[in-house]
């Protein structure tokens, strides 16, 4: 069975798909193009974070940060390597549209790599309707990031 629930980014069973992420985005980037947030960070306030769970295992995880009242920025999405090609990724970023609307917010947009190595995360986005724009704060233009937004 698959579940989306909001958790704790602290739990000692998301050690793995933490450390897969950090990997993740350390394989291509700079480290000053890496904007990901760690556990910690995740954890602090106006963020609401969501773990994907098959069988009560977790398999993936994603959230979302208020920039302002009508405002959020998706953050940490992450399905694990083994488990992508059904959906999954897919499912999790409706999951976290549908959860922004409820609470409020008109717009949804996100930072995510430029290179050749996150194409399908820039797919996946532009399938669900994000479009490129320009750096949204806290950002400036970066070689290594695009940018993308949503009117939900």
């Amino acid at each position: 069975m698959l579940t989306i629930l909001p958790e704790s980014p602290l739990q000692d069973d998301l050690t793995l798909l933490m450390q897969r992420h950090h990997q993740a985005m350390h394989a291509d980037s700079p480290p000053e193009s890496i904007h990901m947030l760690g556990a910690e960070a995740l954890a602090g306030p106006g963020i609401r974070f969501f773990v994907m769970r098959e069988d009560g295992r977790a398999i993936g995880m994603g959230a979302f940060k208020a920039l302002d009242a009508s405002h959020a920025e998706i953050k940490s999405m992450h399905v694990l390597a083994e488990e992508r090609g059904r959906g999954l990724a897919r499912t999790l970023l409706d999951h976290l549209m549908a959860e922004a609307r409820m609470a409020g917010f008109l717009r949804l947009s996100l930072e995510t790599g430029a290179q050749a190595s996150f194409l399908a995360a820039r797919t996946l986005y532009a399938r669900a309707g994000f479009q490129d724009c320009a750096p949204f704060p806290p950002y400036r233009e970066d070689p290594n990031s695009a940018f993308m937004t949503l009117a939900l």
